[in-house]
């Protein structure tokens, strides 16, 4: 594991002595709802890493159906490896031991350029993307002007 980056994200370790912590700052994608915003989550690696996926969770307010109210992110290559006993995904969708931070944060990228509100994390946010997608605009677009106004630091 290293620093990385390109024009979408920035990530690197928290701390220089553990490099199980990552600290990621994501970029609204432009296009989308999220453009603008500063997205700043937390990558935590498990020790048998990388036979086991970390866990990512957003330190920064965000409303998306595939995020948890508490900011963790539920995508496929996030889940344990294996088969689903729910049937939903793939085993080849979820986590491989290839995955590298990139992949997983422009996975993550993609999520929010892409909602998947068939298979939520937030009920609610997916209820109102699909019933009321004006108002759900509105409440990404606090959540952006939040993430500009109030950077998380570390």
């Amino acid at each position: 594991l290293r620093k990385q980056g390109s024009d979408c994200f920035s990530a690197g370790l928290l701390d220089d002595n553990d490099p199980y912590i990552w600290r990621v700052t994501i970029f609204g994608p432009s296009g989308t709802l999220y453009e603008g915003g500063l997205f700043v989550a937390e990558l935590r690696f498990p020790k048998d890493y990388p036979n086991r996926p970390p866990k990512m969770k957003f330190l920064t307010e965000i409303w998306h159906p595939n995020v948890e109210s508490d900011g963790s992110v539920c995508i496929s290559i996030l889940h344990e490896p294996g088969e689903d006993k729910w049937g939903y995904e793939r085993p080849e969708e979820r986590w491989l031991p290839i995955h590298s931070v990139e992949s997983i944060v422009m996975s993550v990228i993609t999520m929010l350029s892409e909602p998947n509100p068939d298979s939520p994390a937030n009920v609610d946010a997916a209820k109102e993307f699909r019933e009321n997608p004006a108002s759900f605009k509105k409440r990404v677009a606090r959540c952006v002007r939040k993430s500009q106004e109030e950077p998380i630091l570390d």
